[in-house]
Formats: C-alpha cells, sequence, structure tokens
C-alpha cells in the first residue's frame, strides 16, 4: 500500500506526540506499506495570531484558548495538505493524533484517524484543556465531529477514548477500533536480560515523568514516607521533573531529564528501568503514557492509577497494579510492601510483566492489526476480529 502519513509534526523528531508519530510511521513501513509523510506543516502566522489570541483571553477573560486546535489552524492545515496530496498515487491517509488536520481536509481517499483520546475527554481533565474560553470548546468540539465523521477508520489506543468517539460523538461503532500503542523504543532489552531481575533488599521506586504535579510526583514522594514507616528500605528515583522547593529526602534523588537521543543517557535511562523493583506513577491524568509499555518491555512492573486510558495498558496482577484515584500514599505504599515481601509473587509479576510487551504492548502487533484494517478499507480482504471489544 502507498500511505500518506499526514501529520504536522517533524517526522525525525521522536519527543512529538511522546514519539508516537515516529513509531507508527516505523510500523506503517513495517507491516502496512510505502509511507509518504505529509509533514511537517508551517504555521507561523495563525500560530502567531492563535497565541495573540490566548494572551488575550487570558489577560481580560482568564481563560485559555487552545489555538492548535482552532479553526484558523484547521483551515491551513487542510489547504497545504490538500497541495501536497494532489496528484499522488496512494491508497490510504493515516492521520496520527490527526483530528485538525483532516477536518477540513478534502480528498478523495480513506482517511484514518490514529489518536489516545477525543477533545471532549480532555476538557477540565487536562490542566492545559481546563479553564477554556467557550469559543475555544466549540471549535474543538467541531473539529473533533468533523475530523471522525470524516474518517473511514477511527483507531484509538484505549477502549475509554474509543467508546467517547461512540458515545460523546456519535461514531458509528463499525468503525472504531481499540489497538495499544507500544514504547517509545527503538532497541527492547532481550527477554533473558528483562527477566534477569532479581527481588532487591532495596525496594527502589522509579517516578519517570516530565510532570511533577499531574503525573503524582506528592503522592509518589509520600509512598516512599510511608513505606519507611512501615520498616522498608525504600528509595525514590525522580526522572524527568525536578520535585517543588521543600520536597527532599535522603533517600530521594532527582535526575532532571535525560534524552534518549543521547547514547550516555539512553543507557543510563535504561539502566534506571532494569534497577528499579517499580516504576510508580500515580497519574491524575493520563490518555496512554507510553512509559508503561518501556517499562514492561523491561520487565518492570507498574504501580498506576486507575484514570483515562491507563487501564488499557495496565491490568492487575499482569503487569502492575492500579488504584482508585483517590488513593494516596499509604494506599500505594501497602501494595508495594505486599509484592515486596513476597518475592514469588513479585517474580511472577516480573515474567508477566514482560509478557504483556510481547504479546500486545509493542509496534509490532500494533502494526499488524493495522494492516488488516487498512487491507480491509482498500478492498482486499475481508477484515479479522481486531484489538478490544468496545
Amino acid at each position: 500500500m502507498r500511505i500518506a502519513l499526514l501529520h504536522a509534526y517533524d517526522k525525525q523528531d521522536k519527543r512529538s506526540w511522546s514519539g508516537t508519530v515516529y513509531y507508527t510511521a516505523q510500523s506503517l513501513e513495517k507491516h502496512c506499506g510505502e509511507v509518504f509523510h505529509i509533514g511537517p506543516i508551517s504555521c507561523f502566522k495563525e500560530t502567531l495570531v492563535g497565541k495573540v489570541i490566548n494572551k488575550g483571553s487570558q489577560a481580560f477573560l482568564k481563560k485559555n484558548f487552545r489555538y492548535h486546535y482552532s479553526f484558523l489552524m484547521a483551515h491551513r492545515y487542510a489547504k497545504v495538505a490538500a497541495s501536497r496530496l494532489a496528484g499522488q498515487s496512494l491508497d490510504v491517509i493515516v492521520a496520527p493524533a490527526g483530528d485538525t488536520e483532516i477536518a477540513f481536509l478534502q480528498a478523495d481517499l480513506p482517511i484514518v484517524l490514529v489518536g489516545d483520546s477525543t477533545y471532549r475527554l480532555l476538557f477540565d481533565y487536562y490542566p492545559r484543556d481546563s479553564n477554556l474560553l467557550e469559543r475555544s470548546r466549540y471549535e474543538m468540539d467541531v473539529i473533533q465531529t468533523l475530523a471522525l465523521n470524516k474518517a473511514s477508520a477511527a483507531i484509538y489506543s484505549s477502549t475509554w477514548a474509543a467508546r467517547s468517539a461512540i458515545e460523546d460523538y456519535g461514531t458509528d461503532p463499525a468503525k472504531v477500533h481499540v489497538v495499544p500503542f507500544g514504547p517509545n523504543l527503538d532497541d527492547p532489552p532481550a527477554p533473558e536480560v528483562a527477566l534477569a531481575r532479581q527481588p532487591s533488599p532495596r525496594c527502589r521506586l522509579l517516578f519517570l515523568a516530565v510532570e511533577w504535579a499531574r503525573k503524582g510526583g506528592d503522592i509518589a514522594f509520600e509512598t516512599l514516607l510511608k513505606l519507611e514507616e512501615l520498616g522498608i528500605e525504600a528509595e525514590l528515583i525522580v526522572c524527568g521533573c525536578t520535585p517543588p522547593n521543600g520536597v527532599a529526602h535522603q533517600r530521594m534523588k532527582a535526575i532532571p531529564f535525560l534524552k534518549k537521543n543521547d547514547e550516555g543517557q539512553r543507557r543510563q535511562l535504561e539502566q534506571l528501568l532494569l534497577e528499579s523493583s517499580f516504576l510508580l506513577v500515580p497519574t491524575r491524568a493520563d490518555c496512554t503514557p507510553m512509559v508503561f509499555c518501556e517499562a514492561n518491555a523491561f520487565g518492570l512492573p507498574v504501580i498506576s492509577t486507575s484514570t483515562g486510558g491507563v487501564p488499557e495498558v495496565i491490568r492487575d496482577g499482569e503487569n502492575g497494579f492500579l488504584l482508585p484515584h483517590e488513593a494516596r500514599g499509604a494506599a500505594y505504599a501497602e501494595v508495594i510492601a505486599r509484592l515486596h515481601h513476597d518475592s514469588g509473587r513479585y517474580a511472577r509479576l516480573v515474567r508477566s510483566s514482560r509478557a504483556a510487551f510481547d504479546d500486545r504492548l509493542n509496534w509490532d502487533a500494533w502494526g499488524v492489526t493495522v494492516k488488516h484494517i487498512l487491507a480491509d478499507l482498500s478492498g482486499r480482504r475481508r477484515p479479522i476480529e481486531i484489538a478490544s471489544s468496545i
């Protein structure tokens, strides 16, 4: 197949949408056909106007305007994309995080939308999508509706997101699919490396996140303190962000950020994943945390929160455990303490965590499933039963 990958990002930037655009392209190339990038798309003037509107709205109305997902940007994307698609011999358009890119697009090709959420799920869920100007909410909602109506198939990384497409936007369930993403990793460790993990006398917690507050850093810190109260020798490694002033402990170490594009820093990150006992991220809001797939690739169990699309990735007792949103450090410490004291159970959890990565949380699994969806759209074959039911 000849696939047009429509996105506004730099195709080589592994930071774009947490690496999803980059790995989507790699997986499509490997399993589905030849990929032609219809991006990046420059929107200098539109971005400048959007920033001015946002600043004015914040100053006078105390409201945010999400100009990246506005009619202004959507019309620009449609104009540029249509000109780049014209005259090319293509079979299908795949648009990762492409709601705004396809909303006003005129193209005589089937379009596949790939996402991890709908806009309506994000309203007042993520901090950046809260306290929005009513006009901003309206434009985002219209863009989402138009994109889903235009898409021949919508592939979401979680049932949480897929349900919203169906229930909140009236999308035909027959064209909505759930296919989990893989990790932001080029070279996952071999199974024997991941499964060599042994229980340690010291319980090392890894908090790997770029946002302290949204990812539940305060709860992770509470967990460390509670484990000490329970008589467990524990330490907390914070990687990706800096704890707020006043949050410090002799057994807490902060590593502000590690770049995966830097060989030395990438190896340091991999060592953290290999040497830790648990990935602890009590997230407050998340769609599909790819870092959880990365942890499982290293056989590292994940302790997190049952919120958003997280339950699609982490299943209790298989590759980690999820606690209710209201749970605090004491509850997290109790779960971790039980696993820490039961070496046999912990060893089984390590094995099943790696198995979850091998079976479903990898980009090969994503690519194979998407191949059948694309083939069905092109009329080359009938679809197989895919992913999870909604």
